[in-house]
């Protein structure tokens, strides 16, 4: 892999993966309500789950590129078409962190596989790997260290935004808990997943 691509990779993963989601709402919930001492379970499926997601994007699409480019034609523009329906749900949607997706109890064990249920069942993620990936990587190129290098990539970037999220919420809980700061945080995320929607459409 060459650097302007890792980079591109990792600046497409930081607006996806920054942005608020499902993954993210939940463990910004469980820090603002039990602290950050107990999340990192949670956070270590979040990380397994993606690169779980990586790999199969990397293993399974680099066949099928060989064969059937329609096909990724079909899956760019799907890709762009989820991008944008994100962003308007990103743009109207409600601003209560919500618990639910979190056990309640204290278990190691049920916090990673909530953590690992969320972000293999995040259409979003799917939709990051699955359709958008292609058209900023060419899998059927990637060798077996360019997946290594992918997955330093991504756990450099993810270990940065949930780290930062956790941070942020355990130092800023009256914020977080603040509608208007929610709000603010999901129209900025719905305008870039906009952008971001209208670059790949513009790409050839």
């Amino acid at each position: 892999m060459n650097l302007t691509s890792l980079l591109i990779f990792a600046a497409a993963l930081f607006v996806a993966a920054g942005s608020p989601g499902p993954s993210i709402a939940a463990l910004v919930a469980r820090v603002i309500a039990k602290d950050f001492r107990d999340v990192f379970p949670f956070l270590l499926a979040m990380w397994i789950g993606e690169a779980i997601w990586l790999s199969l994007a990397v293993f399974g699409l680099a066949v099928v590129a060989q064969t059937f480019h329609l096909a990724f034609v079909v899956l760019k523009w799907l890709g762009v078409a989820y991008l944008a329906y994100l962003a308007w749900k990103m743009w109207t949607a409600p601003v209560e962190a919500r618990e639910g997706d979190m056990p309640r109890d204290e278990s190691a064990v049920k916090l990673f596989f909530a953590g690992m249920a969320v972000t293999l069942g995040n259409p979003k993620i799917m939709m990051f790997y699955l359709a958008l990936l292609p058209t900023i990587i060419d899998l059927a190129a990637v060798t077996v260290v360019g997946w290594i290098e992918l997955m330093l990539t991504m756990a450099v970037v993810l270990v940065a935004i949930t780290l930062g999220w956790v941070l942020a919420a355990a130092q800023a809980r009256k914020l977080l808990k603040s509608k208007r700061a929610m709000k603010i945080a999901n129209r900025v995320s719905a305008t870039t997943m906009a952008g971001a929607a209208a670059a790949i459409a513009a790409r050839s």
